[in-house]
């Protein structure tokens, strides 16, 4: 392999656009949210054609494939064709059902909510919050 074939993971990860920065891409490497065959990677680890990675992004998941290098970052979308998503699609409904969750409202002006208010609220969302930390 030559030296200008050399890419890192870090670099190449801020390319496509997984991350808004390169030093966001290295502290997610350093943090073991970037795999390659369940094993954490280092920032320099070099990429190859056809690997395969599993990043972790807050609530995010993403599996992907590298199709082809990019060394220096583009528009969005360039940026799509230099990698292949191999994302489960019950993950990706799984990411977007938490954005798009309905939101209550209340009315300018109403003050604070009662505890009637409250238990009405956690009856509309069916325990949705509750019990988070037993996963």
């Amino acid at each position: 392999m030559g030296e200008a074939e050399k890419l890192r993971i870090d670099k190449y990860l801020w390319a496509i656009r997984v991350f808004k920065t390169r030093s966001l891409a290295t502290d997610a490497c350093k943090a073991g949210r970037v795999k390659l065959k369940g094993q954490n990677i280092k920032p320099s680890a070099i990429v190859k054609i056809g690997d395969v990675y599993q990043i972790s992004k807050g609530a995010e998941r993403k599996v992907i494939e590298v199709v082809d290098f990019s060394y220096n970052r583009t528009d969005a979308k360039i940026a799509v064709t230099k990698y292949k998503d191999l994302t489960p699609v019950e993950e990706t409904r799984a990411f977007k059902s938490v954005f798009h969750a309905p939101t209550l409202q209340r009315d300018r002006g109403a003050g604070r909510p009662t505890k009637k208010d409250r238990r009405e609220t956690d009856d509309l969302l069916g325990g949705f919050w509750e019990n988070e930390d037993d996963e």
